[in-house]
């Protein structure tokens, strides 16, 4: 059966309260797990080159992406340890399993004593070995994306985890928002399935534009989990609303993942110059967004030692 993660992301906006409304609306929906994001702001590093960017010859080099207007955004969307406490424990009274991705080293020991079910690791964090290594050492279950990440590191981030064997699933996923079908490249779906058995999808294909289409359509090339960014609010309310299914298009979803191969096949029936486009290559490479989208979050957050000294995933 396939399994249906709602990714609350920045959606909550900060509010309790509007993130128990989503939690109980994704259970109502039918999904197996809920997601949240333990970033902290005051992980939030400054690198002076995002400052400004780097525009050469008309060309994007380095995007702008200054400290304190991202310091400033975060801040007001930071979960305290309580805030997820709370959370874990709405999940467990609407029977989903609860989750939450971690963004740096220094979190891992407080969020492992909170009774997450599984940590999910971001896709620009698909390479971060030493944060992988460290989450391996806990007991929770382990997901992670593979998008904005090169097919050696991902298949270097398997050896390691294979090696302490460790149980993990990696998400297919194009980091690219919204995601256009003929990016979807879902063959490498099959790819993945060669290095770990275990693979889903992270769908960040519009609602609006393509529905369901391409987590459906993963699900033919083998995706055995699907997350996609669930909102309760207007879709204009929310950074991420652009990606991001409502209450009915999340709860249609768990619907038509319940259906087996062959009736799936008929949704396509008439659209298979469609399933072609989706294909795409397994050994896609990486668009110029993605690159730069890869070059700022690899060091987005990080930690610090006792004298203040920066303390990187990787």
């Amino acid at each position: 059966m396939v399994k249906i993660i709602a990714e609350l992301c920045q959606n909550h906006n900060g509010d309790k309260k509007l993130m128990g409304e989503m939690v109980a609306a994704a259970a109502e929906a039918g999904v197996e797990y809920v997601k949240i994001q333990s970033m902290q702001s005051k992980d939030l590093t400054k690198r002076s080159r995002f400052e400004k960017g780097l525009i050469e010859g008309g060309i994007t080099k380095v995007i702008r992406r200054p400290f304190k207007e991202e310091y400033n955004r975060l801040k007001n969307l930071d979960l305290s340890l309580r805030d997820q406490s709370y959370f874990i424990e709405l999940c467990f009274k609407y029977n989903v399993k609860p989750m939450t991705t971690v963004f740096s080293l220094n979190r891992i020991k407080e969020l492992n004593k909170l009774n997450f079910d599984t940590f999910k690791v971001a896709s620009f964090d698909c390479s971060s070995f030493n944060l992988i290594k460290q989450l391996s050492e806990t007991k929770k279950n382990l997901i992670i994306s593979t998008g904005g990440t090169y097919l050696r590191e991902i298949i270097q981030t398997a050896e390691i985890l294979k090696k302490r064997k460790k149980n993990f699933t990696f998400l297919h996923c194009i980091s690219i928002y919204p995601t256009p079908l003929h990016e979807a490249n879902l063959s490498r779906i099959k790819l993945l399935k060669k290095i770990n058995y275990n693979v889903g999808i992270s769908d960040h294909s519009s609602p609006e534009k393509d529905g369901n289409q391409l987590s459906l359509a993963a699900i033919l090339y083998g995706a055995t989990m699907i997350e996609r960014h669930f909102t309760i609010l207007k879709k204009d309310k929310t950074r991420d609303g652009i990606v991001s299914v409502n209450f009915n298009q999340l709860k249609n979803l768990v619907n038509q993942a319940k259906k087996n191969k062959n009736e799936l096949k008929k949704i396509f029936k008439n659209k298979k110059n469609l399933l072609k486009k989706m294909c795409g290559s397994p050994y896609r490479e990486l668009s110029e967004s993605e690159l730069l989208n890869r070059d700022y979050y690899k060091g987005r957050f990080a930690s610090k030692d006792s004298k203040g000294k920066i303390i990187y995933n990787w």
